[in-house]
């Protein structure tokens, strides 16, 4: 079980499952909503997450026309985001986990955009693009 939470703690979170993959995305997107190098991410199935508290706080943010970001509308923490062609799933943004968990399974995504000023040198997978 993951609990987690938004900066101000108006919006608490649970999610029952575990971390199994995690994308560290640097695509200008990314780096721009968590006003960061990148955006750690995991997927999880959305009926296995609930909202302890907070429910009304989150905003949502229509990025591209297939996506949408969910912030905190009182301090601004990302959340998580959803894609329109994976209508079960949401991507939980790892900054916001509050239990400690492990995952061996991480990858960077969209390396040819990641920011100029960021080296890459933990050894783990790269993709110019999306994962294959």
């Amino acid at each position: 079980m993951i609990e987690g939470g938004c900066l101000c703690g108006g919006i608490r979170y649970r999610y029952q499952g575990g971390i199994e993959h995690i994308s560290v995305c640097h695509c200008s997107q990314c780096r721009k909503a968590q006003g960061s190098a990148f955006a750690a991410v995991a997927p999880v199935a959305k009926d296995r997450f609930q909202f302890l508290s907070g429910a009304e706080l989150i905003s949502e943010y229509r990025s591209s026309p297939d996506k949408v970001r969910a912030f905190c509308k009182v301090c601004g923490s990302p959340i998580y985001s959803a894609k329109d062609d994976m209508p079960g799933v949401l991507r939980l943004r790892l900054g916001t986990v509050d239990t400690p968990f492990v995952c061996t399974d991480i990858f960077h995504i969209f390396t040819d955009s990641k920011a100029p000023w960021w080296e890459l040198g933990d050894g783990h997978p790269r993709y110019a693009r999306r994962k294959p």
